[in-house]
């Protein structure tokens, strides 16, 4: 004890008891990813057995580095944005980092507000799922040199690394397992066209009727924002229609539980009056009566490998040993990862009137 107070245990102490350099014991605490996991373990149970409480503001001030990860994101409604926070928060983690959550409700002013702030509290990466509405501001982070990464949504000009879904390839399995099925009268309910999953997967949509000699016809197609409630009035007019679907690709995710929860209230009969393919997978999809045939666009490895580019740029700086500015100058404008989407077949869908095998 010191004048009455404890001692603070040091960064030496540490190292000592994990049985590594002081060095090596820095980089785990500061969270860099290059070191083992047996010695990250090793140094974190010696940190905290002793009880040791780096000096973060200092430490910041030295090392310009603030361990903290900004993640915007526009909405926790749909599961594939639920487990990719998961994912990202349990990785980062893992390497020291902690994650600022930023849900945006895709009201740009919001996104622009939590930019800022995220720039001001200088975080160590970005990842973002943006309206595409501010795409200046996040040239500012990245001309700051903090790492960027673009999920499931990235305009033209955006800076960064950019990891996406099958969006286009996803549509496609889903039409044409519609169209082997016998379906001709397809319905579509998808994004608007100024974000890429709604872009995508209308164009998905569309190619796999053309290679069948059809067109999507404009009556059967609705287009609108990410909400339930935009669902439930989308497939409403589709079915009260003179020519109702025989059958209905849902691509835009949220709306989704609002066109299911209208089916139900409509009293349509799945898949007897109206096959279903449902793009995003949910937990309870398999448990929906009758459960629901999917596009799995691989949200776990979207955020395995949003984790993993972001954690690469960050250690690729400077002042972690790297030799650039995390990958982020106008010689590098970023690297596209592209995700695989695949479709998982359930009861939903069959052939026109008949129910599912």
């Amino acid at each position: 004890m010191i004048g009455g107070g404890p001692v603070a245990v040091t960064l030496d102490q540490v190292a000592d008891a994990a049985g590594v350099s002081k060095s090596t014991a820095s980089r785990v605490l500061s969270g860099s990813s290059r070191v083992s996991a047996q010695t990250r373990r090793a140094v974190q149970s010696a940190a905290e057995r002793l009880g040791y409480r780096p000096n973060r503001i200092a430490s910041g001030l030295r090392t310009r580095r603030s361990n903290l990860i900004g993640l915007v994101i526009t909405n926790l409604v749909n599961a594939s944005f639920h487990t990719i926070t998961e994912v990202l928060q349990q990785r980062l983690d893992e390497c020291g980092y902690q994650v600022l959550l930023c849900v945006t409700d895709s009201d740009p002013v919001r996104e622009r507000r939590y930019l800022d702030m995220l720039l001001d509290h200088r975080v160590d990466g970005l990842v973002i799922v943006g309206t595409g509405a501010n795409t200046e501001t996040v040239r500012q982070v990245s001309a700051a040199g903090i790492p960027v990464v673009n999920l499931m949504r990235s305009p033209d000009d955006a800076p960064g690394d950019s990891v996406m879904a099958g969006d286009r390839e996803g549509a496609e399995l889903a039409v044409r397992h519609l169209l082997d099925l016998g379906h001709r009268d397809i319905a579509f309910i998808g994004g608007p066209p100024t974000v890429d999953s709604g872009r995508d997967r209308y164009a998905g949509f569309a190619a796999a009727l053309a290679a069948a000699g059809l067109e999507p016809d404009p009556a059967l197609c609705e287009r609108g924002p990410y909400t339930m409630p935009f669902g439930a009035e989308a497939v409403t007019r589709l079915m009260a229609s003179d020519r109702p679907p025989t059958a209905l690709y849902s691509a835009n995710h949220e709306a989704t539980f609002g066109t299911l929860g209208a089916l139900v209230q409509l009293g349509i009969r799945v898949p007897e009056q109206l096959s279903l393919v449902c793009h995003e997978a949910a937990p309870w999809f398999p448990y929906w009566h009758p459960p629901i045939t999917v596009v799995d666009n691989g949200a776990r490895d979207l955020g395995e490998l949003a984790a993993e580019q972001l954690l690469r740029r960050i250690d690729s700086r400077p002042d972690n040993g790297g030799s650039d500015n995390g990958g982020l100058g106008s010689e590098d404008p970023g690297r596209l990862i592209r995700v695989g989407a695949r479709l998982v077949v359930r009861s939903s869908t069959a052939a026109p009137g008949r129910p599912a095998s």
